[in-house]
């Protein structure tokens, strides 16, 4: 599991890549045409980050005759959500709890 959360950060360290997201998450199923066009980049490049982001399980493709239709998949991030980022959100949540309390205790003492 660690090694698939490495491949996924390895993806979205790129900046093209996570533009790639970007663009899959507003128009899923968007063919490499599509998507090469608004990157000004060559469809052999946009390719070869595709490859990359389906590696790490970022991107799921399905094919429609002779187009290959391209759709983002959140399970990826929801995994590196659920393992990095929410138990910090959690203790941060916790504390402006506490914090929140010991103002409403000064209060009640005013």
């Amino acid at each position: 599991m660690l090694a698939a959360m490495d491949d996924v950060f390895r993806a979205l360290a790129d900046p093209t890549r996570r533009k790639l997201l970007d663009v899959l998450h507003a128009e899923p199923g968007a063919t490499l045409a599509e998507l090469a066009e608004p990157l000004d980049m060559s469809r052999q490049a946009v390719s070869k980050h595709l490859a990359v982001l389906e590696g790490a399980g970022l991107v799921a493709c399905r094919w429609s005759g002779r187009e290959k239709h391209h759709y983002l998949n959140p399970v990826p991030l929801v995994a590196i959500q659920e393992r990095w980022i929410s138990k910090f959100a959690a203790n941060r949540a916790r504390r402006l709890l506490e914090l929140r309390r010991a103002l409403e205790e000064k209060e009640d003492e005013a």
